[in-house]
């Protein structure tokens, strides 16, 4: 067993420049005014080195020194001593460590300090590799490079930045199912929640070689959006209490896949898990008239089974009145004051009345009889999309029983999750890339922060076991 003393920490050369540094500073102060600002900064530099001189030596007591140590069921063989400089939060601390390879093979070495302490890519610390990852999930590598550089500390390189988040995500997706319960098996109901609502949307981004890959998967269909751009998938799970407060969000971001498969399944996970802590809750799917968001919510199962619900299915407010917009504009032309003032009478009616939507399409419906050529077209367009959503759009009875009647944060998710960090000048994403952004992101805007990193650091760390320990006070397991 080794025993350490507090005057070891006290002895140590960053300790002694430290008090040095202090002696200097309090005799300045005899020769006029000294710069705070430069205090401050040089402090900081001798607490950054005091910081990764027991940083260092603490990482040393995670190697292994061994014969043959085994790790996943595999034995290995003590290869050779190396030195490598980690980046702990403080920068950059170097470290003297064993290498293993496996017995009888030539294949790639292990290290026990790595994996006993956790250290993420082959080079973060876990604090380090935290703080990157926040970072990295709000700037670019280059705004994070400069961020590192302006706070002190650790400076990664933008490409060390680039990298990191791409191999939390591998991990992330391995076990993505598995984490995403254990994140809410931790998680409780508020009481006083009385509505779940689930929303799906969608936001362009764009891809490298987008464009030529969505034309391969379907060449029978136009492609959407502008050239290199695919879409986004955005699902919120959001609970009200009886006022229609908003209590509690969670929200997720994918990247472009077909039918949005894997947002859909996070969002019925999330639903079930939430209904089979509170069954009584009133389910509200609500989105804007997308085909392909309806396919899905439409048949969202809450795993309730034997039970019957009465669950509400709402479309967005807002988007139903820029259809009626356009079909206002397709009578009277865009602009007209009579126009205008009719819009503003069916939008009134839209939300007011008991049988509004039905009023809504008796008017366009007459309005389309008496138009001919494109502008009936036009017309009967809109009237299309509100018979289509008109058991939806029972507003005025939704407002008493205060139910959301607006898609309002699903698109803010998608705007936040998506549009402020992932669709900035000249920008372009790999599926991977986008994903580790959007896997972090959503992390972060759900407050599941702080558990997603328990997880994340923890499967990072492993167990080594000591075969034949070259020291007789090594134990038979190190964990």
């Amino acid at each position: 067993m080794e025993v350490y003393h507090d005057d070891d920490v006290l002895q140590s050369p960053a300790a002694q420049r430290l008090r040095q540094f202090i002696r200097a500073r309090r005799q300045k102060w005899g020769a006029g005014l000294p710069d705070l600002e430069v205090f401050e900064r040089e402090l900081h530099e001798h607490m950054m080195a005091l910081e990764r001189e027991l940083i260092a030596q603490e990482l040393a007591r995670y190697d292994v020194e061994a014969e043959l140590v085994e790790v996943g069921g595999v034995t290995y063989r003590q290869a050779l001593t190396s030195p490598e400089t980690y980046l702990s939060a403080a920068g950059p601390v170097k470290v003297e460590r064993h290498l293993y390879r496996p017995a009888g093979r030539s294949s790639k070495s292990i290290c026990p300090l790595e994996l006993r302490a956790g250290i993420i890519g082959g080079r973060f610390t876990p604090r380090a590799a935290r703080q990157a990852a926040f970072v990295m999930a709000h700037l670019t590598p280059g705004e994070g490079e400069a961020l590192f550089a302006e706070l002190g500390g650790m400076r990664p390189s933008r490409s060390s930045l680039d990298r990191l988040p791409k191999r939390l995500s591998e991990r992330w997706e391995a076990q993505r199912q598995a984490w995403e319960d254990a994140l809410r098996a931790t998680e409780c109901v508020p009481d006083e929640a009385q509505v779940m609502t689930v929303s799906l949307d969608g936001v362009l981004v764009p891809m490298k070689d987008g464009g030529r890959q969505a034309k391969r998967h379907r060449p029978d269909k136009q492609a959407k959006g502008p050239a290199g751009y695919r879409e986004a998938g955005c699902g919120t799970v959001v609970l009200y209490d009886e006022e229609g407060q908003r209590l509690q969000t969670v929200r997720y971001g994918r990247m472009p896949e077909p039918k949005k498969v894997t947002m859909c399944q996070q969002l019925q996970a999330e639903c079930q898990s939430i209904a089979a802590l509170r069954p009584d809750l009133t389910l509200v799917k609500l989105a804007d008239g997308a085909e392909e968001n309806w396919r899905f919510l439409s048949r969202l199962d809450l795993g309730l089974a034997g039970q019957s619900r009465d669950d509400v299915e709402i479309v967005d407010f807002y988007h139903a009145c820029e259809h009626l917009k356009r079909a206002c504009d397709a009578v009277w032309g865009e602009g007209n004051a009579q126009g205008k003032a009719e819009f503003e009478r069916l939008k009134t009616l839209l939300k007011e009345a008991d049988d509004g939507g039905e009023q809504v399409i008796r008017a366009l419906k007459y309005r389309a009889r008496r138009a001919r050529g494109r502008r009936r077209k036009r017309i009967e367009t809109e009237l299309t999309y509100f018979r289509n959503q008109r058991g939806r759009m029972q507003y005025a009875r939704y407002v008493r029983e205060q139910l959301p009647i607006a898609s309002g944060v699903v698109e803010a998710a998608c705007k936040t999750l998506v549009t402020q960090r992932m669709k900035r000048s000249g920008m372009a994403w790999t599926q991977a890339g986008g994903q580790a952004v959007l896997t972090l992101r959503s992390l972060i805007q759900s407050e599941r922060w702080e558990t997603a990193w328990s997880l994340l650091h923890a499967d990072f760390c492993q167990p080594v076991g000591v075969v034949n320990p070259k020291h007789h006070a090594s134990p038979p397991l190190v964990a």
